[in-house]
């Protein structure tokens, strides 16, 4: 027997869910762009500050909806946590692209571009198992693939970092290309962040 709900629940939560997803995306490419010349194209940090924004937007209207709404399609947490944990990925990017200029970077080094193309790969799954999550089918392949890209987004990370150590005698330029270096890759945790959550909800409500 089919249930009767008195009161709906309000399934809208998805749709802001993959409209962040695609400003996720968005960001990512980005990023890409603005790493793709020597020097970086200074102007994509503002394109990305305004994404950045944006999903501030959604992530407080999903919060406020929230406050508002009796019955929701999965738990109030995990809706609340979703948007928060989108919402990192999104100011890891901007955190990343804003060094760029601050720092007056006029040379990509190596790992740099294949970082961001990871973040370009996990952003596409998340965008894929969010709109999963509505089916509840197909998450869980996402959410493994997201961290397998993480763990490769590890090894570069790593990788990156020795040949900093060993080719560059500048410390200040150490310093900056460092934390350029953690910063994109805590882009791709924040994305495994995302993949882990919409693991659990899926299991949770399986």
């Amino acid at each position: 027997m089919a249930r009767f709900r008195l009161i709906p629940r309000e399934e809208k939560f998805y749709d802001d869910f993959k409209l962040m997803a695609d400003q996720l995306r968005h960001g990512a490419r980005l990023l890409e762009q603005m790493l793709a010349t020597d020097p970086p194209i200074a102007d994509k940090e503002h394109e990305i500050k305004e994404v950045e924004h944006q999903c501030d937007f959604l992530t407080h209207g999903i919060i406020q909806r929230l406050n508002k709404t009796f019955v929701t399609p999965i738990d109030r947490e995990d809706i609340h946590e979703l948007a928060r944990t989108l919402d990192d990925v999104m100011d890891a990017i901007d955190n990343a692209a804003a060094l760029f200029a601050l720092y007056r970077i006029d040379r990509i080094r190596t790992g740099a571009r294949e970082l961001t193309r990871i973040i370009i790969q996990q952003t596409d799954e998340i965008r894929a198992a969010v709109e999963a999550l509505e089916r509840r089918t197909g998450v869980l392949e996402r959410a493994i693939e997201i961290n397998r890209l993480e763990n490769e987004a590890d090894r570069i990370h790593k990788l990156a970092i020795g040949q900093l150590f060993d080719e560059e005698t500048n410390p200040i330029v150490v310093i900056k290309w460092k934390e350029i270096y953690d910063l994109l890759e805590e882009a791709t945790d924040a994305c495994e962040d995302v993949a882990n959550l919409l693991e659990n909800v899926v299991v949770k409500h399986g």
